[in-house]
């Protein structure tokens, strides 16, 4: 299993990224929002999961990990294979995905590129109560609760401690977001 990679972004094509990680080019497919938030000749790091099938093997990348948990999420549904969990964490950034279906949103769901009416349903049936509550609600009304940043540092770091998504973003929507990652850590493990 390759856990991530961090290397040199080689190429850019379609929604693949080759990285080079010490002279061995890795391609990865991503989501949009980390195809347009890279350059050429940056080093990145991505979160991989390598997909092994029959006859191929693949490997999807993402900026972040709560980004690839949510992927493994989408995954367990069935009828969402990895291609079709890519192109739903292709409609927004991963922390509104997160929040579309925590608010059972259906028809954002169902914009993904081969995602149906009947699948998106069951994405929501099925994950809604393992993403965590909605850092907001609907389009415009917003609860008290902090929005967590797209890339939050602190939740990859619970994440990686072994929590589940859900108890990650729980214990840390109750964390002032403001404070250093370390100390926004050491709170939500108090909680």
């Amino acid at each position: 299993m390759i856990a991530h990679l961090r290397g040199m972004i080689e190429e850019k094509f379609g929604s693949f990224l080759t990285i080079d990680v010490n002279g061995v080019g890795y391609e990865i497919a991503v989501p949009t929002p980390d195809f347009e938030n890279v350059t050429l000749g940056e080093e990145r790091k991505f979160y991989t999961y390598h997909n092994v099938r029959e006859n191929t093997e693949e490997l999807y990348g993402f900026s972040s990990l709560a980004a690839k948990k949510i992927f493994e999420l989408l995954i367990s549904v069935q009828g969402i294979g990895p291609k079709a969990a890519v192109a739903i964490l292709s409609l927004a950034e991963a922390e509104e995905v997160r929040n579309a279906i925590a608010n059972a949103d259906a028809a954002f769901i169902a914009k993904a590129s081969g995602v149906g009416k009947k699948s998106a349903e069951r994405v929501i049936v099925d994950l809604r109560d393992k993403v965590g509550i909605p850092s907001r609600y609907g389009a415009t009304e917003v609860k008290s609760i902090a929005v967590m940043p797209e890339n939050d540092e602190a939740l990859d770091a619970l994440i990686a401690l072994g929590f589940p998504l859900k108890e990650a973003t729980a214990a840390l929507e109750k964390v002032d977001s403001t404070l250093p990652v370390e100390e926004r850590v050491k709170m939500a493990l108090k909680n």
